[in-house]
């Protein structure tokens, strides 16, 4: 992770269960597991306006 990754206090890591070991890297979309080394890719959600 680069340093302008974000700390998720009080998540916990869905595969390996540890807490508190997640980080979100806004830029490439990422977070990652620092206990396991899982990551996940982020999708953001976009408003859809109605016609």
């Amino acid at each position: 992770m680069n340093g302008l990754a974000h700390f998720l206090d009080g998540l916990r890591c869905s595969i390996c269960g540890a807490l508190n070991v997640l980080w979100l890297d806004p830029i490439r979309g990422l977070v990652e597991c620092h206990e396991c080394g899982q990551t996940a890719l982020t999708i953001p959600e976009t408003a859809e306006e109605d016609s």
